[in-house]
């Protein structure tokens, strides 16, 4: 199984290290971000620096926005689960109360 695993990730990987290479290498010259909607010439609100810098930051930016929407909508099933292990210990503990011959409350109280 690790090695299928790490076939299937050469198999992923490498292809798209060799696309991300040659989107830098194609996207080289340098371009100017302005930031400034009203005065585009105006230098203190612009950035310059080579295209497939900004192509990589807009991805990673893309993928920490996707994780944290994904995140924050699956909180509810993460708090139901946290609510059931709870729910789960407190079972078990009064399983083995009743196995072990004391009432419940008696040994929850005690510990």
């Amino acid at each position: 199984m690790d090695k299928l695993k790490k076939i299937l990730s050469l198999v992923i990987f490498v292809p798209l290290g060799i696309i991300l290479i040659v989107l830098a290498v194609a996207n080289r010259q340098m371009v100017t971000l302005a930031l400034n909607p009203f005065r585009p010439e105006d230098s203190v609100l612009a950035v310059s620096a080579p295209f497939f810098l900004f192509l990589f930051l807009a991805l990673l930016f893309g993928m920490l926005v996707g994780a944290a929407v994904t995140w924050w909508s699956q909180g509810r099933h993460r708090k139901q689960a946290r609510v059931e292990a709870r729910e789960a210990v407190r079972w078990q503990k009064e399983h083995k109360a009743a196995v072990g011959g004391q009432p419940a409350s008696r040994q929850l109280v005690s510990k």
